[in-house]
């Protein structure tokens, strides 16, 4: 039986940040940009605070036990088209990273980490 490799997923550790993030700012997303400085990590944002568009793809709603909603998953079609060959998974590092990102203040960040996909 065929199963489907997931295009993202995240990290045990990831998903506990993820639960503690809701419970603090409700129904979240991630975009990676893959622009300078720290654009080419997700960032996470309340649900709907950064404004998708023609530009970017939505490549996973990824569920989360103790999470009610699915968290959505967004990528610049750029960036989109560098990753294309691989899966994602969104781990979280200590260390601070942008301070735009819900997580900013926890002293730590999230970020992608990526295996090629076979074919």
């Amino acid at each position: 039986m065929y199963e489907e490799i997931p295009r993202v997923e995240l990290t045990p550790a990831a998903a506990d940040l993820v639960r503690r993030l809701h419970a603090a700012h409700g129904p979240l997303m991630f975009h990676q940009s893959g622009g300078c400085c720290d654009g080419s990590a997700p960032m996470c944002y309340p649900d709907g605070e950064f404004r998708t568009g023609n530009s970017d793809v939505l490549l996973a709603e990824l569920y989360v036990d103790g999470v009610e909603e699915p968290v959505s998953f967004w990528m610049s079609r750029s960036q989109y088209q560098a990753w294309s060959h691989t899966r994602l998974i969104v781990d979280v590092v200590e260390g601070r990273g942008s301070g735009f990102s819900l997580e900013a203040p926890e002293g730590v960040r999230f970020l992608t980490r990526s295996r090629v996909v076979g074919t």
